[in-house]
């Protein structure tokens, strides 16, 4: 006899109360699912294919420890969380299939769900506050009153009666080299394709075009995140994406994830981990760190939450470039560990340029070695 299809609406295991659909995470992750949250405290996620269930647990696990990954780490399971699942949902219609096909579409996603015991959730959220205070603590001597009030432009309202335009390759070409940011907004809201004609665009031999474009990426950005996140987000998958592909020259990849990441670090700050990776290349070192740097300048918290100890060595390179953007990285995140190495460059003479807003501006490394040790000094 033929199974009769039954639809319900999914629940939380732990409860019995319905959930409502999974939704994108304010701050945005390399292996990103939606996410929720049931009224009894449990957190889930939603696995629309049910072939990544192991990623999906990890990045639950976490949300429900407050993105806090060490801490997430040191858990056990049953000891100090539960979990549980729902499967056979359909995320197109926020169901659960018992017949696991729709209309002839598989159904064969999960909901993977954790809920913290009692006492964990509350040193959990114990511990974001304290690293939230901290990190209000060591932004407010380095950040001028200027940059810790500074937010990006709330993105203009779209009139749904409004007339798109045509997004073409000269029109963004066009944009760039005006350094329109007004209209790259606006031709971002009409067509998601506008940011990869962008990125198609880092692709210039001439390096000062490149972090220019990465700049005005950046600018774009930090505006679009405001009422669209998840088109952000896609291009920072891109762009590790191409990063990580040794057939392709990753040129003004890293930069322009620097430029987004400092723009918005509250959403898309979970990134700024993944940039480490690129430090084994040569070819991108000096672009790591002076990402690093950038973000450093408005949430050095981001930084101090990696293992930034491996860059002390790089104040001996032998580019005075190395050396200038570490002393500016670890003068922003008051690095007190490198104290004494930082003074042994006081008379280091070389000059090097750093980019910013796109335009470079020149520096010897002894000046920066000043402005580093006033930083570390004022904590």
């Amino acid at each position: 006899m033929k199974k009769q299809k039954l639809t319900t609406a999914p629940w939380c295991p732990f409860c019995g109360q319905k959930v409502g659909r999974a939704s994108d995470a304010i701050e945005r992750k390399m292996q990103e699912f939606q996410v929720g949250r049931c009224r009894c405290g449990a957190v889930y996620s939603c696995d629309p294919t049910g072939h990544n269930i192991g990623s999906a647990m990890v990045e639950t696990l976490v949300f429900a420890c407050d993105d806090n990954w060490d801490f997430a780490w040191d858990l056990m399971p049953e000891d100090d969380y539960l979990t549980g699942r729902v499967e056979d949902y359909d995320e197109t219609t926020h169901q659960v299939v018992n017949t696991r096909n729709i209309d002839g579409r598989p159904v064969r996603g999960v909901l993977y769900f954790v809920r913290l015991h009692t006492e964990i959730a509350e040193v959990s959220k114990r511990v974001r506050a304290k690293k939230e205070a901290l990190a209000r603590e060591t932004t407010e001597p380095v950040v001028s009153p200027e940059k810790v009030a500074e937010r990006p432009a709330l993105g203009p309202e779209l009139d749904p009666d409004r007339k798109k335009v045509k997004v073409t390759k000269k029109l963004v070409l066009d944009a760039r080299n005006s350094g329109d940011i007004d209209t790259l907004v606006s031709l971002c809201y009409d067509n998601r394709k506008t940011l990869r004609l962008l990125q198609r665009l880092l692709y210039d031999v001439d390096e000062a075009r490149r972090w220019e474009t990465a700049w005005i990426i950046g600018q774009t950005c930090s505006i679009i995140a405001t009422r669209m996140p998840g088109q952000v987000s896609e291009l920072i998958h891109r762009l590790f994406e191409a990063c990580s592909d040794s057939a392709a020259a990753p040129w003004g990849m890293i930069e322009t994830l620097g430029e987004i990441i400092a723009g918005r670090p509250d959403i898309f700050g979970a990134f700024t981990r993944h940039l480490l990776n690129y430090m084994g290349d040569e070819s991108t070192q000096v672009q790591v760190v002076w990402a690093l740097s950038k973000i450093a300048e408005k949430r050095p918290d981001l930084i101090r939450e990696t293992p930034f100890f491996n860059l002390f060595h790089f104040l001996e390179h032998s580019k005075a470039a190395m050396r200038g953007n570490v002393v500016q990285l670890l003068g922003r995140i008051r690095a007190k560990e490198a104290s004494m190495q930082l003074m042994e460059l006081s008379n280091d003479q070389e000059e090097l340029f750093i980019w910013e807003e796109g335009k470079a501006v020149p520096y010897k490394v002894y000046e920066l070695v000043q402005v580093a040790l006033k930083q570390i000094s004022a904590s």
